[in-house]
């Protein structure tokens, strides 16, 4: 009888499997992915490599030495605060993040517009203090620029009654005011100090969200040309909401990692990090290497650093408010080593 080895699934419950079941998983995935994404599968022997990872019965992995990888966050540090110097000194100092965030509880940017004098003065004392360099990040949420929340008529209950023209309409009144606060608080964090900006989960309200986002990152290069801009995506495709949005001459809806990298890079982007979202019935070797073969496209045409989203939910990495360290090491590993990506 063949052996069994424990592993998890994507919402982190602990299971056992054999190899050949493993496998079974990688390659399934695989197909999967190729066919989703029209991108070929991954190879026999990338695929052999990541069945010695998952099979492996170590309660932590990690790369080879000499094949570390910078580490960005988006609304990293203690669940605690995560909001304060205390808490990014504990994460420089202790957890060892090389790109640090400093971030509010209330992770979007029309919120932060409200409070930018404080959080101005919270990025200066960290520059004071801190020796890795700093960003500040928030998420671009065009959703709250909606009603109740915001003064644009709600498009998701607009589609429902088939009125197109009305949702489309709403959507770019939504559109211009969040771009004009992406660039609020995107010049007023960096005349702060800050090293560069998070747009983190871009594209969360689909093809307008990440569309207003470009706008913003596209002034930002612009008028802050040394800056760091990091763009973080909200999932493997950009859902389609308006439908007809382009970013020079490319159709937003739809765009798979590699797409959506060339439209970031084009903007101004920095940093790239591709977001693939874990399907919880399967396990999480399933799930790093569907995440692995969407992604690996966007390495072939990067011109800027490559992040691929590898926290709770994502890349491989179980859905779990504190994600399973065996599984979250596998999914850092099986990312860095297949696709030789530049950070996590």
């Amino acid at each position: 009888m063949e052996a069994k080895v424990p592993t998890r699934m994507g919402d982190g419950y602990m299971v056992e499997m054999t190899r050949s079941e493993l496998r079974a998983d990688l390659e399934d995935a695989t197909q999967a992915a190729a066919g989703k994404a029209k991108v070929p599968p991954l190879a026999q022997e990338e695929l052999d490599h990541l069945l010695d990872i998952y099979a492996s019965r170590a309660a932590f992995t990690s790369v080879d030495i000499g094949d570390q990888v910078v580490l960005s966050c988006d609304g990293g540090g203690s669940k605690m605060t995560g909001t304060d110097l205390l808490d990014l000194l504990e994460s420089e100092q202790r957890l060892g993040q090389d790109i640090l965030e400093l971030w509010h509880i209330e992770y979007s940017y029309k919120a932060i517009k409200t409070i930018l004098p404080f959080q101005q003065q919270v990025m200066q004392n960290c520059q004071l203090m801190m020796t890795a360099p700093v960003q500040y990040g928030a998420q671009p949420n065009l959703a709250f620029y909606s009603k109740p929340d915001g003064p644009a008529d709600n498009w998701f209950e607009l589609l429902p009654r088939g009125d197109i023209a009305g949702a489309r309409a709403a959507i770019a009144e939504a559109m211009d005011h969040a771009t004009k606060d992406f660039i609020y608080v995107g010049e007023g964090m960096l005349d702060a100090g800050a090293d560069g900006m998070d747009f983190d989960t871009t594209g969360g309200a689909g093809d307008a969200d990440f569309f207003s986002t470009l706008r913003a990152v596209k002034h930002l290069r612009a008028k802050y040309p040394d800056a760091g801009i990091e763009v973080g995506m909200a999932g493997e495709f950009v859902i389609g909401v308006h439908g007809e949005l382009e970013w020079e001459g490319r159709r937003l809806a739809g765009l798979w990692p590699k797409e959506q990298l060339e439209v970031c890079q084009d903007a101004g982007a920095t940093i790239f990090g591709p977001a693939v979202n874990i399907r919880t019935g399967k396990s999480c070797a399933w799930n790093a290497a569907y995440s692995i073969t969407v992604c690996k496209p966007a390495m072939d045409v990067a011109r800027i650093p490559v992040h691929p989203n590898v926290g709770e939910g994502v890349g491989g990495v179980p859905v779990n408010g504190y994600p399973p360290e065996d599984a979250a090491s596998r999914a850092a590993k099986a990312h860095v080593d297949i696709l030789r990506c530049d950070g996590l």
